[in-house]
C-alpha cells in the first residue's frame, strides 16, 4: 500500500503541473503521513544531505565548464577539424556532425544545452549543402545521447551519488557504448547519404588538416586531460571539474582569445541556475528515497521482479523497457533519482554490477529525450532545425532503431561494456 501511496502521490504532483522536485517532497511528505511518521526535522535534514556530497559539487564546475568552452570558440574549432578530416565523403557533413559531437559530448555532459550549441552550427550547414532539413536535424538530436555517456557525465555524477558507484568507473564505462552508438549512427547516415545521393565537399590538402589541427589542438587536448587524469587517478571527477574551469579560462582567455572578462558574469549565472536545479532535485530526492526505505519499497519492488532475479539479461530487458516507458514522460535527473534506489536492490541481488547497469541505465534514460510526447531534446533540435515535431519524429526513427539495437547488444553481450569499462579504469 505504501507503493501505491508514493506513486499517486508523485504521478498526481506531476500531473497537475507542481515541479517534479517539488513533487519527490511531496510524496516523501504523504509517505511520512501514511505511516504516521511525520517529522520536519527529518525532512530538512535528508534535504540537506541530499545534495551535501562532494561528487555533486562536480555538477556546477562540469556545467561551467561547457559555457566556458562554447563561448571561448572551442565548439568552431571542434567542427572545423571534423570538417578538415571527414568532410570530403559523400554526406560528408553528417559524418562532421557525428564526429564533432562525440568530441563535443566529452566536453559538455548535458544534452539539451550539446543540442542547443551544435544544433544552430551543424544543421544550417548541413541544409545550405543541400541536405535534406529534416534528416539533418533529426541526426543531431539523436547523437545527443552521446553527451551524458562521454565524461564527464552529470547524469553519471547523479547515479554515482545515488547508488554508490564510483563516478570514475562510470566515466571510464562510457566510453565505449559512445563509440559503439556513433558507429551506429554513422552506418545509418551512411545508408541516408547513398540512397539521397548527398553532394560531396572537396578534399583538404594534409596542409589544411594541419592547419585547422593545430587551430584547435588546444579544445581537443581536454577530453584526453580528463581522461588521463581520471584514468591515472592523478584526480578525482570533482577535481577534474576544477581544473576543466581553470583550462578553460586560461584557453578562452589568453590562447584562443575570445572569451573576455565581462562574458564571465553571464556564464557564472547560467551554470548556477542549471547546477541549482539539478542539485535541489538531489536534494529532493533524497527526502522520497529515505522514506522509500523506510517503508521497504525497494524490497517490495525486488519481489515484484523476482520471476526475473534468475535471469539478468531477462531482468535488464524489463529494467530497460520500464526505464524507456518512464523516460518518455520525465528529465534524465529527475528519473534517475527516483528509480535508481528503486531498483538497485533487485540489480545486486541478480547479482549485475552496478557500474555497468548504471551505463546501460543512463543512456537507455535519455532515449527518452528523442520521444514523444515531452521529448525535450526533440524539442530544442526542431528550434535550431526550424521544423515542427511531426517532422522530426518521422525522421528521427532510424536512428532511433540503430541506438536501441546497440543497446539490445549491450544487454546481451555485457561484456562489450565491463571489458573495456576495467581496462579504462585500470580495473
Amino acid at each position: 500500500m505504501t507503493l501505491i501511496v508514493f506513486l499517486i502521490s508523485l504521478i498526481g504532483g506531476i500531473l497537475i503541473g507542481i515541479p517534479i522536485c517539488f513533487s519527490l517532497m511531496f510524496s516523501g511528505v504523504c509517505m511520512m503521513l501514511y505511516l504516521n511518521g511525520f517529522n520536519s526535522q527529518i525532512l530538512s535534514q535528508n534535504l540537506f544531505s541530499g545534495a551535501d556530497s562532494f561528487s555533486m559539487m562536480a555538477v556546477p564546475f562540469f556545467v561551467l565548464t561547457g559555457e566556458l568552452m562554447n563561448r571561448g570558440g572551442i565548439t568552431k574549432r571542434i567542427v572545423n577539424f571534423a570538417n578538415a578530416v571527414v568532410g570530403h565523403v559523400r554526406g560528408g557533413l553528417g559524418f562532421v556532425s557525428i564526429l564533432a559531437i562525440l568530441l563535443f559530448a566529452s566536453i559538455m555532459g548535458s544534452a539539451v544545452a550539446f543540442t542547443a550549441a551544435l544544433g544552430a552550427i551543424l544543421i544550417p550547414m548541413m541544409v545550405r549543402a543541400g541536405y535534406n532539413r529534416d534528416k539533418s536535424t533529426a541526426l543531431v538530436a539523436a547523437g545527443n545521447i552521446l553527451s551524458p555517456i562521454m565524461p564527464p557525465s552529470v547524469p553519471m555524477i547523479v547515479f554515482g551519488v545515488q547508488a554508490g558507484v564510483s563516478v570514475t568507473k562510470l566515466f571510464m564505462g562510457g566510453i565505449a557504448p559512445a563509440v559503439y552508438l556513433s558507429a551506429a549512427l554513422c552506418v545509418v547516415w551512411f545508408i541516408v547519404a547513398k540512397k539521397g545521393n548527398l553532394p560531396t565537399a572537396p578534399r583538404q590538402n594534409v596542409r589544411e588538416i594541419g592547419r585547422v589541427l593545430l587551430d584547435g589542438i588546444w579544445a581537443l587536448l581536454l577530453p584526453l586531460l580528463i581522461l588521463f587524469g581520471l584514468r591515472s587517478g592523478k584526480f578525482t571527477a570533482t577535481e577534474a571539474g576544477v581544473i576543466c574551469v581553470a583550462y578553460a579560462l586560461i584557453v578562452g582567455i589568453f590562447i584562443y582569445r575570445e572569451f573576455k572578462i565581462s562574458m564571465l558574469m553571464d556564464c557564472l549565472v547560467s551554470a548556477a541556475k542549471s547546477s541549482s536545479i539539478i542539485m535541489f532535485l538531489a536534494a529532493a530526492a533524497m527526502v522520497s528515497s529515505w522514506m522509500m526505505t523506510v517503508a521497504n519499497i525497494p524490497a517490495t519492488v525486488t519481489t515484484l521482479l523476482s520471476p526475473f532475479l534468475s535471469s539478468p539479461t531477462l531482468l535488464m530487458l524489463v529494467i530497460c523497457l520500464l526505464v524507456l516507458l518512464v523516460g518518455t514522460s520525465m528529465d534524465v535527473t529527475p528519473t534517475i533519482m527516483i528509480l535508481t534506489p528503486v531498483l538497485l536492490p533487485a540489480i545486486k541481488t541478480a547479482g549485475i554490477d552496478p557500474a555497468y547497469f548504471g551505463v546501460v541505465f543512463i543512456i537507455v534514460t535519455v532515449m527518452g529525450l528523442l520521444t514523444p510526447p515531452v521529448g525535450t531534446v526533440l524539442n530544442v533540435a526542431c528550434s535550431a532545425g526550424s521544423i515542427n515535431m511531426e517532422r522530426i519524429v518521422k525522421a528521427i526513427w532510424p536512428f532511433l532503431i540503430a541506438e536501441a539495437s546497440i543497446i539490445l547488444l549491450m544487454v546481451l553481450f555485457p561484456q562489450i561494456v565491463t571489458i573495456p569499462m576495467n581496462f579504462f579504469s585500470g580495473g
